[in-house]
C-alpha cells in the first residue's frame, strides 16, 4: 500500500478547503443580504454598479478557487492536457474578472482605510500574477509560468484563508469582528505569498545545487 506524501496531503487539504469554500461563495447568489453583505450600509446596497462588481468577484472568484487547485494535481496536467490548458484559460479569465472587481469593492471593505488598502493591493497583485502567468505560458516558458501560477493561486487562496483567520483571530485573541478583519485584509494573503516563494525556492533548490557543483 502506497504511503501518501505530505506533500500529497497538503495538496488534497488545499483542494478541499477551496472547493468547500468556492461551493459557499455561490450561496451569494441567493441575493439574499447575509454575512458581509448584512454589514453594508443600504446605500451601497442599492447601487447597482456595487452589487454587480460584488457578484462578478463572488462568482468568477470561486470559479477560479475551484478551478486552480487542480492544476497543481501532475498526473491531472500529464493525463488530461487539453483539459488542464483549456480550464487554466478559463482560471486566467475568472481571476483577471475577480479582481478587478475586487479592485472596486476593496474601496468599500468594512474597517476604514487599513483593510481598504490591504484588499486594494491584493487585488492588484493578483491581477498583476495572473497576467504574467499568462504571459511566460505564451511565451513558452513552463517554468516561469508554473512559479507565477504558485504565486497567484497563493492570492486566490486568500478567500480560504481569511474565512480561516477570522475565526482564530476572535476565538483566541478575543478580538471583535471588525478588529479581525482589519488584520485580516492583511494577514489573508501576505503569509500565503511568503509560502509560495518558499514553495517556489524549494523547486528551484535542487536546479541551484547542481549548477554550484
Amino acid at each position: 500500500m502506497k504511503i501518501l506524501s505530505l506533500r500529497s496531503l497538503l495538496k488534497g487539504l488545499m483542494i478541499f478547503l477551496s472547493v468547500g469554500v468556492a461551493a459557499y461563495a455561490f450561496s451569494y447568489f441567493t441575493f439574499k443580504e447575509q454575512n458581509l453583505l448584512a454589514s453594508k450600509a443600504k446605500e451601497l446596497l442599492a447601487s447597482i454598479f456595487y452589487r454587480t462588481s460584488f457578484y462578478i468577484h463572488a462568482g468568477f472568484g470561486a470559479i477560479a478557487l475551484f478551478i486552480g487547485g487542480w492544476q497543481f494535481i501532475k498526473r491531472f496536467r500529464r493525463r488530461y492536457t487539453a483539459l488542464h490548458r483549456n480550464a487554466g484559460k478559463v482560471y486566467v479569465i475568472a481571476v483577471m474578472l475577480s479582481s478587478l472587481a475586487g479592485l472596486i469593492i476593496a474601496f468599500n471593505a468594512n474597517g476604514g482605510i487599513v483593510p481598504v488598502i490591504g484588499f486594494i493591493s491584493l487585488a492588484i497583485l493578483w491581477l498583476i500574477t495572473d497576467i504574467q502567468a499568462y504571459q511566460t505560458i505564451r511565451g513558452g516558458d513552463v517554468k516561469g509560468h508554473e512559479q507565477w501560477m504558485i504565486r497567484n493561486y497563493a492570492l486566490t487562496f486568500a478567500a480560504v484563508t481569511l474565512r480561516l483567520w477570522i475565526p482564530v483571530l476572535q476565538i483566541f485573541f478575543k478580538l471583535t469582528f471588525l478588529e479581525a478583519y482589519q488584520i485580516v485584509a492583511w494577514l489573508c494573503w501576505i503569509p500565503n505569498l511568503l509560502v509560495a516563494e518558499a514553495i517556489i525556492y524549494s523547486l528551484r533548490k535542487p536546479k541551484l545545487q547542481l549548477a554550484e557543483k
